[in-house]
Order: C-alpha cells, then structure tokens, then sequence
C-alpha cells in the first residue's frame, strides 16, 4: 500500500512539474499560438498550388516533425525549439524566422528561402558521429545574411547561397571557438556562394567545395571570394576550381587542402600566417 501511495504520490509531483512547466512558457509569452494540429489542418486544406500563410506566427516548441510545408510562407515566423526531423521545407520562405535551437534531423530545405533568418545550435544528429541518413540538404537554398551556428557535418549546401552569411563563433575567448565551432565536415558545398561569408573557425575538413555533378545536374564552381576563413580547418577539403579571390586564410588550416585550378591564390589574405599551406595539393 505504501508503494502505491509513493508511485501516486510521485506522478502527482511530476504532473504538477509539467503543469508548472507549461504555465510558466504561457506565462512567459512564448506559447505558440497555434497547435501542431492547426498547423497540419492548414497544411491539408492548401488547394494545390497555392502558399499556405504561417508567415509571422508563433510556433515555437511544436512537434511539426514529417509535414509536408507545401511551400508555405514562414517568413518572420518564430519556431524556437520546434522538431522539423523529416520535414520537407523546400521551396518554404524562412526569410527572417528565428530557427534556433530547432530540430533538423532529415530535413529538406531545397530552394528555401532562409534569408536573413537565424539558425543557432540546431538538432541535425542522433548520434556523437553524423549519419549520412540524417543529413539536411540545403540544395540551391537561399541563406544570404542567415546567421548559423552548430552541426552540419554531411549536409548538401550544393548550389546554395550563403553570400554575407555569419557563422563564426558568438564568443571569443580564444579556446571555446576551437571545440565549438561550425562543422561542414564532409558536405557538399560545390557550387555554394560564400562570397564575404565570415566562415571563423568553421570546421570544413573534407567538405566538397569543386564543380560536380549531383543526378545528373551540373553545378557552378564555389566562389569564396572575400570570405572569412580565419582560423578555419580546411584539411583535405577539395577547393577545386573555387575562387578564393580575397579571402581571408590567416590561422586556417590548409593541410591536404585541394586546390587545383582554384582562382585567385595570389590575392589570399593572411596567407603568411595559415597552417600548412605548403601540404595543399596544387
């Protein structure tokens, strides 16, 4: 009987923790204004064609995992915390959404417009070590001016635009950016647009950043013309043909780096003071 009352006794504390919990976001303003149902009603009912309207809405914390978005309108939307694993957001209009701390295991943003949105610290992986399964495909996305931080090791940035993107480090200590730094590790950056990009400390070890064909479609060389590479680890990174026209290697890591036929060599900036610059392969 004790037992019982002990078990009772405890899911009545962690009920009331959960009650708690949600009264103290609603209190708080951050409770979504619309439900993961409504969301999904409005996804269903578009007429083919059409752009299902979630532009400037609060919907942060839904469960909104696997919904076919439809090309919806998101733009200025707030989806703090929302789980996107396995959604598809292609051709979606992210323009200015604040996607931080999201879940994007799986996800699909291809043709994507996340302008100027903010993508901080997102779930992109189940595991310590990246699965190709869950990788995100950014193909031919739009993220000029995004601002980004964390894991996408593995994702297909190929085609897309990330001109005057930032995602360098929010702190510098000197130490922490080393350890938490973003990580392309293994993506397929070819013909990505980087221009200007402030790409500090960022982890591009073995990413692809040349001119290659993807089903068939080819893509256009990467250009990082003016890019911020300080600081960056771009060992055994294949940077065929790209145009690094300006951009800026001072502190990069450049060991096994590929650069056959890549543009504007002479015009690299901090090039005295990268890493390993004489084991690139030319």
């Amino acid at each position: 009987m004790m037992h019982a009352r002990g078990r009772a006794l405890t899911a009545s504390i962690r009920g009331l923790a959960a009650l708690a919990a949600t009264a103290l976001w609603t209190c708080s303003g951050f409770a979504a204004e619309l439900t993961a149902r409504d969301v999904s009603v409005i996804l269903f009912k578009a007429a083919p064609g059409s752009r299902p309207a979630l532009n400037g809405k609060n919907l942060q914390g839904l469960d909104l995992a696997g919904l076919n978005f439809k090309s919806a309108d998101l733009s200025k939307s707030d989806l703090f915390g929302s789980d996107l694993s396995g959604a598809d957001l292609s051709q979606t209009n992210l323009s200015g959404a604040n996607l931080d701390r999201v879940t994007l295991i799986g996800a699909r943003l291809d043709g994507a417009n996340l302008d100027h949105a903010s993508l901080m610290r997102p779930s992109t992986t189940t595991t310590l070590t990246p699965n190709p399964g869950e990788a995100i495909s950014f193909k031919s996305a739009s993220l000029k001016g995004t601002k980004f931080f964390g894991v996408f090791a593995g994702s297909n940035f190929a085609g897309a635009d990330l001109t005057d993107s930032v995602c360098a480090p929010i702190n510098k200590t000197g130490f922490i950016e080393y350890i938490w730094r973003t990580d392309f590790s293994g993506a397929n950056l070819s013909g990505a647009q980087l221009t200007r990009a402030d790409m500090t400390q960022s982890r591009f070890s073995f990413a692809v950043l040349k001119d290659a064909a993807m089903h068939d479609t080819v893509l256009r060389e990467a250009d990082l013309s003016g890019a911020v590479l300080a600081g960056a680890d771009l060992s055994g990174a294949d940077l065929t043909g790209a145009d690094l026209s300006g951009a800026d290697v001072t502190g990069a890591n450049l060991d096994g780096a590929k650069l056959h036929d890549a543009k504007g060599l002479e015009t690299l900036k901090g090039l005295a003071l990268a890493r390993n610059f004489e084991k690139t392969v030319r």
